[in-house]
């Protein structure tokens, strides 16, 4: 969420950025200025009526001691009539307030100077290209018919015990599926970052902090009854074990494994076919929470960490920096890795990195001391490193052949075994 002071003293510079995520927002916050100076006023009222109750409460008690009554007695109903006019602004301030809040919510952060201009995802910018596409035999299979050709994921059965998009793996399957866990978190444990182990399940206080709500409730699998929701990333957890601390110490760096839930609406064809898209999905993320100053150095530190890991996989890959069209809510800049799925001739997310500023620490009043003493906003920032499902996809068809698939060498000592 936006400061209002932030967007009172740089509104032009706001309006204008905002238009690059393709959003026209002078009229709303125009509105929210209006409404802002109403509650200024309102709150001088109130205090002007507080101070005269005031005034007159201390005065009766004098006439009291001075034997007139019937003074004290109308002072006595003019506090009465006081209390009735400062109840009457509060309620109008809350209203106010309320009013303030919506239209802050409906305000996505402020892109990036950098950010290209666009309106989806074909005008995003290809800044990197690594790694040798392969060459494939004829007959080179997809990986939704791979899986069940080695018994390594059954569809149907987790069908059968959920619904579509809650794969259950089986046998090496599995076990390749948890060597992937455990070596990206042993990556990011060797880059700095601590491991967590967080619920799976938040609170709706959680899902503000990050930005996932209000406004995009409908996405989250909901516990209803208890008001709770299951994590669509472990971004939300593990930002949100800071929410209302005054760091001494940056930068913070995290990093967790859990399986995520989405209630994404699913279109038909290979595009989400197989482990494309899921409702259910394993993924290690990495969070750091850091000074302003050093943000965009950090952000492009956690580029070359995921960079490294998809070198280590010999997966070719891809970065793109994401146009506004295509940038999320919550991001001011935001890097996107694709690898190439030779099976499917065609380039499948693993990851994005984001920096978001200072839009989520706002809702999660995350603040940091520095050495003046000086109480500020922190940076957050986040990425996958990485999400499972599109991994795995890329690495059963990049590395088949007739008899066999080879898997990458950096996961024999997790696996036990170097290939299916």
């Amino acid at each position: 969420m936006l400061d209002l002071k932030y967007l009172r003293n740089n509104k032009d510079h706001v309006i204008k950025l905002l238009k690059v995520k393709n959003f026209s927002l002078e009229e709303s916050i125009s509105d929210l200025f209006n409404f802002d100076d109403e509650r200024k006023i309102n709150q001088q009222k109130t205090d002007q009526l507080l101070s005269e109750s005031k005034k007159i409460a201390k005065s009766i008690g004098e006439y009291y001691k001075s034997g007139r009554e019937n003074i004290a007695n109308d002072l006595k109903l003019s506090v009465s009539d006081l209390k009735v006019k400062i109840k009457k602004l509060n309620t109008e301030k809350e209203e106010l307030e309320k009013k303030i809040i919506n239209i802050l919510l409906e305000i996505p952060n402020v892109p990036h100077i950098s950010v290209p201009v666009g309106s989806s995802e074909n005008d995003n910018k290809i800044i990197k290209e690594s790694g040798k596409i392969p060459s494939l035999d004829k007959g080179a299979k997809p990986h939704w018919e791979l899986i069940k050709d080695y018994k390594l994921i059954d569809f149907e059965l987790g069908n059968l015990i959920t619904g579509s998009g809650f794969p259950v793996y089986t046998s090496k399957g599995a076990k390749l599926q948890r060597a992937l866990i455990s070596y990206f978190l042993d990556k990011n444990i060797e880059a700095g970052y601590q491991e967590f182990l967080p619920p799976h399940i938040v609170n709706r206080d959680s899902g503000f902090g990050t930005g996932q709500l209000p406004k995009f409730e409908e996405d989250l699998y909901k516990i209803s009854n208890d008001d709770l929701f299951l994590i669509p990333t472990a971004e939300v957890p593990i930002t949100n074990l800071f929410r209302n601390k005054i760091l001494n110490e940056l930068p913070v760096k995290c990093t967790s494994y859990t399986p995520c839930f989405r209630r994404e609406a699913g279109s038909y064809g290979k595009e989400v076919r197989g482990l494309n898209r899921l409702h259910q999905f394993d993924k290690v993320e990495i969070v750091q929470i850091e000074n302003p100053e050093n943000s965009y150095n950090v952000l492009q530190e956690m580029v070359n960490h995921v960079s490294t890991i998809l070198d280590e996989l010999e997966l070719p890959y891809r970065i793109l920096k994401l146009c506004g069209g295509d940038l999320g809510f919550s991001a001011a800049l935001t890097f996107d890795f694709e690898v190439y799925s030779a099976a499917q001739k065609r380039w499948l997310e693993v990851s994005s990195v984001s920096n978001f500023e200072s839009y989520q620490a706002n809702r999660l009043k995350l603040r940091f001391r520095d050495q003046s003493g000086s109480i500020s906003l922190c940076h957050t920032l986040n990425g996958s490193a990485l999400a499972l499902p599109r991994v795995y996809a890329a690495i059963l068809e990049n590395n088949q052949t007739k008899n066999s698939i080879k898997l990458p060498k950096v996961l024999y000592k997790y696996t036990g075994f170097e290939s299916l």
